[in-house]
Order: C-alpha cells, then sequence, then structure tokens
C-alpha cells in the first residue's frame, strides 16, 4: 500500500518514513530540500533497509502537484507535514509562510477531492490553542486566535480540511502535536535545523557540543514553580509512531467522524531549567547559559491531555525526557564527529 509523505525529509517526516517502512508500507516522499537535506534518504535507508521513493518537488507548483497526482494514481493515503515551522520567521515574512503552508495544503488537497476515497494526516500544531486556560489542554479546548502567521496557517489549515472533507471523499485526522524532540536512537536520522535553531533541544545540544557560547533562557518570572516556561516535549519517535496508528485508523475504517483531532504529547510539562537539567544529567556537561528578557508572543505553560489518543487510537508516548535529550545528544555527537 502505498503512502504519500510531504516534507517527508524534515524532521518529523524522516522518521514517520522509518516507521511506515518499517510496517511495510510503500512510503513515497515529497520534499522541495528548502528546510531538509537529500542526506537524510541515506539514513532511512540505514535503518529500514529499503529505500523510499523520492520527488523533489515544490508543492506551491500547482502543475507539479497535478502531475504527481497523475503519475502516483495509487496513493492511499497522505501524511502531510510540508510547511514553513519557525514562528519568529513566520512574524517577520507572513507572506511565505501563507504561501508556502496554505497554498501546497490546497493543491494537494485538490487532487485528493478527485479521488473516489482519500485519506489525510494533516501536521498540525498545540499553538492553535495558545495560552490555553486550563492544564493539561484536551481536545475541546477552544482554539484561540493565534499569535504568529505560523500559527495562524496551521488553524487556517485545519478549518480548510474540515470544510472540504464536508463535500467530498476526503477522511481526516488533526494531529496536534507539543514539542518534538530527540532522534532515532540509531542517530542515523534526527533534527537538522538550518542556521541558528529556533527550537530549544538543538540550541541546547549546539551550546553542549561548543559550537554556540551560551544558552539564552527567555524569562524566569513566569508563574511556574521554576520561573521558565512550561512545555510538553515529546519524542520524535513516539510522535512517528502515532502517524502511523493515526493512517491505519483511516485505512481501515475505523474513524468515526470525517474528521478527528487528537493531541500528540506526554501529558507531562517540563520547563527549560528541567529540560537543561535533563541534558546535564544525560551528557555530564554543564551547559552554559543566561537569563534574558521573555521573548514577546510565548506563552506560560502548554502540555496535553493524551487521554484521547490513548484510548481511541491506542497510543501513548514511551520515551523519558532523558531518554528523548539522550537521543538529541547522541544525534548531535554523530552529526559533528
Amino acid at each position: 500500500m502505498k503512502v504519500l509523505v510531504t516534507g517527508g525529509l524534515g524532521f518529523i517526516g524522516s522518521h514517520t518514513v522509518v516507521e511506515l517502512q518499517n510496517v511495510g508500507y510503500e512510503v513515497v516522499i515529497v520534499d522541495n530540500l528548502s528546510n531538509s537535506s537529500q542526506e537524510v534518504l541515506k539514513g532511512i535507508v540505514a535503518i529500514t533497509g529499503t529505500t523510499p521513493v523520492y520527488e523533489n518537488i515544490d508543492l506551491r507548483e500547482k502543475a507539479a502537484v497535478q502531475d504527481f497526482f497523475q503519475k502516483h494514481d495509487d496513493i492511499a493515503g497522505v501524511i502531510h507535514f510540508a510547511a514553513s515551522k519557525a514562528v519568529g520567521e513566520s512574524v517577520g515574512d507572513p507572506l511565505l509562510y501563507y504561501e508556502n503552508n496554505i497554498s501546497a495544503l490546497v493543491y494537494v488537497l485538490k487532487e485528493l477531492q478527485k479521488k473516489p476515497a482519500a485519506n489525510f494526516i494533516f501536521s498540525s500544531s498545540c499553538t492553535v490553542y495558545g495560552q490555553a486556560e486550563v492544564m493539561p489542554i484536551t481536545e475541546n479546548a477552544p482554539v484561540q486566535q493565534p499569535i504568529s502567521p505560523y500559527g495562524n496557517t496551521k488553524k487556517i489549515g485545519e478549518e480548510i480540511i474540515i470544510d472540504v472533507a464536508k463535500i467530498s471523499n476526503i477522511n481526516a485526522i488533526l494531529l496536534r502535536y507539543f514539542n518534538p524532540i530527540g532522534s532515532h536512537p540509531t542517530a542515523e536520522i534526527g533534527e537538522l535545523p538550518i542556521g541558528v535553531p529556533q527550537n530549544l533541544v538543538p540550541f541546547i545540544t549546539q551550546t553542549g557540543f561548543g559550537l554556540r557560547a551560551e544558552l539564552s533562557v527567555f524569562g524566569d518570572d513566569y508563574p511556574t514553580p521554576d520561573g521558565t516556561a512550561v512545555r510538553d516535549y515529546i519524542h520524535v519517535v513516539d510522535l512517528a509512531k502515532a502517524h502511523v496508528i493515526a493512517l491505519q485508523r483511516l485505512l481501515n475504517q475505523k474513524n468515526l467522524d470525517k474528521v478527528e483531532t487528537f493531541n500528540l504529547g506526554t501529558g507531562t510539562g517540563s520547563s527549560v531549567l528541567e529540560v537543561i537539567q535533563s541534558f546535564e544529567k544525560v551528557s555530564g556537561k554543564k551547559l552554559p547559559y543566561k537569563i534574558m528578557p521573555r521573548r514577546e508572543g510565548d506563552i506560560t505553560s502548554a502540555y496535553a491531555n493524551t487521554d484521547k489518543a490513548n484510548e481511541i487510537l491506542g497510543w501513548k508516548a514511551q520515551s523519558t525526557l532523558d531518554e528523548a535529550m539522550a537521543s538529541a545528544w547522541k544525534w548531535e555527537q554523530k552529526i559533528r564527529s
């Protein structure tokens, strides 16, 4: 059975390709390498022993998307990762984000809408909840007006999928991620940020390796136990496995609604200082950091209520924060050796 993974050479996409191939799916990757590297293919092959089909296509090009689906007319399911994802960059260049994240989604859905049946997994984000009033966050928490163009593209993307599913044979699952970290235990694939990392953990591992002089901790005056912001950090392999389970749910027609939504996290909040302490524990290194003013747009706390995914999907995050940090450090050492 053939599955399309858009953005399949990216961080979460590549780990999901591995998990799909591990259970026997034939994977086709579409990626324009705007935030990834073709070298990632070698890592996927090293882990699975299988080479996925790879096509370098920019999904913003409508004709290229049409040609792809004519060529691959036997795609049974699509997992859609392809999107720009840096909050700060989206504030500085909103049109890039609306073009990349919305146009690509629309063009893929237009082709799926032509099929007698289509199964679609959407890479969404807990940013749609904004600063939720109640922790942990359930899927019933109100969707807020996002504070960044990036977050808004995820909110709009969900709305587009819901509208299209109403009038077509598309069935979809929206997966709202919390904070993916870590790497594959083999250290053959992992997070490969281009330029200065936008996320906490690669900045920590690069600082631990000496590539960065020190880590900036933005704010120590939040109303949290240690004053630093709290997030739900989930191991990327756990996250990848959830995509396979969600896709199988659609392929086996087990979904109860045309569009279903699930939070993907651990259910536990960890502060920035706790993540630093975890890194120091697993690496044996002291991490230099300094406290900086809060960043505009950062929320105090966000961690998931995962009961729905646990019960309905039968999925639960398995890895601890220490295990995820250890895998991230192993990956950092591998790519710098």
